[in-house]
């Protein structure tokens, strides 16, 4: 696992790797000794189109696991915990194919993502709780909230 000091505590990244030969590549995404998750509850799979936000949610009872197998995303993450060290921070992370990386979003860190690229991108994401329709554990925030900051735009370095 890989954190920088502008990370949010609790979020980690793990990055994968990838063994390739000339039948085309293996890569082992979440094992049980990556002490990640403290429970399973769901696996679930998304696709998402070029230029597409989506922006931003939260959870108060269960954390995420996110992995981008294709496309490119841009996650974004907002620590909401008033107990931690990094509240009020944002963090940045991108994710995909060009950089294969697995990012655990721990509770009351809001989070969402915009796709990058001329190409739409997948997403799976590993919960500790499964989706309880009748009661879900989730809560919106607009995309462009005032509080979060994020700019979603590209920047030209």
């Amino acid at each position: 696992m890989n954190n920088t000091a502008t990370d949010i505590e609790g979020v980690k990244i793990k990055k994968l790797n990838k063994l390739c030969d000339d039948r085309g590549f293996l890569m082992e995404v979440l094992r049980k000794d990556d002490d990640l998750l403290g429970s399973f509850g769901q696996l679930t799979f998304t696709v998402a189109f070029p230029g597409v936000i989506k922006a931003f949610h939260y959870h108060k009872k269960q954390d995420d696991l996110w992995f981008c197998p294709f496309g490119n995303i841009q996650i974004a993450l907002f620590d909401m915990r008033e107990n931690s060290s990094t509240h009020g921070k944002l963090q940045v992370v991108f994710a995909g194919e060009n950089n294969p990386v697995l990012v655990l979003i721990p509770k009351m860190v809001a989070h969402g993502y915009r796709v990058l690229g001329q190409k739409e991108a997948g997403l799976f994401y590993v919960t500790t709780k499964e989706y309880d329709r009748k009661n879900p554990d989730e809560f919106r925030l607009p995309f462009d909230d005032p509080q979060i900051g994020m700019d979603w735009t590209t920047q030209c370095r």
